[in-house]
């Protein structure tokens, strides 16, 4: 496999003509085949060579985008014009897109090569990849553990080197959390950075799309690339994209908060003592270390699996078997082909989450349950908002454990959703956060270390993370 750092690197070795792109392409798709085993791909496109010459030529008359051969997986929740969209589910076997979203054209737009959609759970809805219809992926750090999910075939994808960068989705952690499994990068923007449209909803006003990178110069890249304003998505703010990695002062010291929440019960101790020798160097660096307090933090989990659930029940209502999707057989009448296609053509975690949603909404409920988790998902918001007032960057481990083994944890939905604890904050909020990898627990396993910065405040993330490698 030909060798490089980042892809500067590659463009460089691109114009030099010291590598062929379609040969690149090509070592990609042999790989992924070779290790077919890890389950990180859903599909392949092989007529992604197609598409090298066009590329290869425009570097050679340097007219090419910013991505120009940059190869990028897709999470197979995002839509691309004629090809596949299954959020891997029954329910969706046999569709195939109608448009392209607006995150994955961009990239297409700058002479990124696009070589596949990646396996996740099932409409996004996981924390292990084990909820998919085309069953588990494998962590390629070590076969016997989860990658983390939902997104853990776009981190698997990346960890295994079998594409240079990949999308994912992140709606309480779900790029973060198998970021950290798998010992990569990975970055959820600001609510509202990057464009929606074009991605399966699971929960509107949490889904963000970001990205898996094994280095901050490639995230950097990709995310300048997908951020800005859209027309076509209602939820897409209007901000300036900044310039990332261009602007950072090297000698300024920064104030880091560490948030006592989470550094308490359920922690793995190898995990605490990794994060912990990470805010020494720091302090030794010369930045301020703050301890602070982010009250609500108890209450994050419950907020968000009543408020994702509430939106989940809505989103998913659309696939009933009579527009597009799998229908059951027994469609003899609307009642039957509703229920039975539905029954048949979802998995369980996703049933569960939306009889959990349909209830929290359900009349009677709706203000025990759905109303106060709206202000509880406020309360939050404001605690980071105090937050950030006296630090720039708030440090928290990204996951309470290392990968755990396959079925761990899959009889215990609740023990599930709280490997979850230190990333739905994140998602309550809107606020930017990354996973970096900062090292192994003693199986092997990689550590995740999780960056939290004030809402598009990606530049100051990508930046302090390149520091810390520097």
């Amino acid at each position: 496999m030909t060798s490089y750092k980042n892809h500067s690197e590659k463009i460089q070795l691109l114009t030099a003509g010291k590598i062929s792109l379609s040969q690149n392409v090509q070592e990609f798709i042999n790989r992924i085949n070779q290790n077919s085993n890890i389950n990180a791909f859903n599909f392949i496109f092989k007529d992604s060579i197609n598409q090298t010459q066009i590329v290869e030529s425009k570097i050679k008359n340097n007219s090419h985008g910013k991505l120009a051969g940059m190869v990028i997986a897709v999470k197979d929740v995002l839509s691309i014009i004629n090809k596949p969209l299954t959020c891997s589910s029954k329910i969706l076997s046999d569709f195939t897109a109608l448009y392209t979203a607006t995150a994955v054209q961009k990239l297409i737009d700058e002479d990124a090569i696009i070589i596949g959609k990646t396996n996740c759970d099932e409409f996004a809805m996981g924390s292990s990849n084990e909820n998919s219809v085309f069953g588990n992926v494998l962590n390629p750090v070590n076969h016997d553990y989860v990658p983390g999910g939902s997104s853990g075939g776009s981190a698997a994808a990346v960890a295994a080197n079998l594409c240079d960068v990949s999308l994912g989705t992140d709606t309480g952690g779900s790029i973060r959390q198998p970021a950290s499994f798998t010992g990569v990068y990975g970055l959820k923007p600001t609510y509202g950075r990057v464009s929606r449209y074009g991605l399966t909803a699971f929960a509107s006003s949490f889904d963000s799309i970001g990205t898996f990178a094994k280095n901050i110069d490639d995230t950097a890249k990709v995310l300048a690339v997908i951020s800005g304003y859209d027309k076509k998505d209602s939820t897409s703010v209007n901000s300036p994209v900044p310039n990332y990695l261009s602007e950072f002062d090297n000698e300024k010291h920064y104030r880091i908060g560490i948030p006592k929440e989470y550094f308490g019960e359920g922690l793995n101790s190898e995990v605490r003592l990794q994060i912990e020798n990470q805010i020494e160097k720091l302090k030794s660096a010369g930045h301020k270390i703050v301890e602070i307090s982010l009250p609500h933090t108890e209450y994050s989990i419950a907020a968000y699996y009543v408020l994702t659930t509430a939106e989940a029940s809505s989103n998913l209502a659309r696939f009933d078997g009579a527009r597009y999707g799998f229908r059951a057989e027994d469609s003899s009448n609307l009642n039957n082909m509703y229920i039975n296609s539905r029954s048949e053509g979802f998995g369980s975690e996703v049933k569960r989450r939306i009889m959990l949603g349909t209830f929290v909404l359900s009349s009677g409920y709706y203000d025990a349950y759905y109303g106060k988790a709206q202000k509880v998902r406020q309360l939050i918001k404001n605690d980071f908002d105090t937050a950030f007032k006296n630090v720039d960057i708030i440090l928290t481990p990204t996951s309470p454990t290392t990968a755990f083994k396959f079925g761990e944890k899959s009889a215990n939905p609740l023990e599930m959703y709280l490997s979850d604890i230190y990333t739905t904050s994140v998602n309550l909020a809107g606020i930017p956060a990354i996973s970096i990898p900062v090292g192994f627990d003693k199986k092997g396993l990689p550590i995740g270390m999780q960056l939290m910065a004030n809402m598009f405040n990606e530049n100051l993330l990508l930046n302090f993370s390149k520091k810390l490698n520097n």
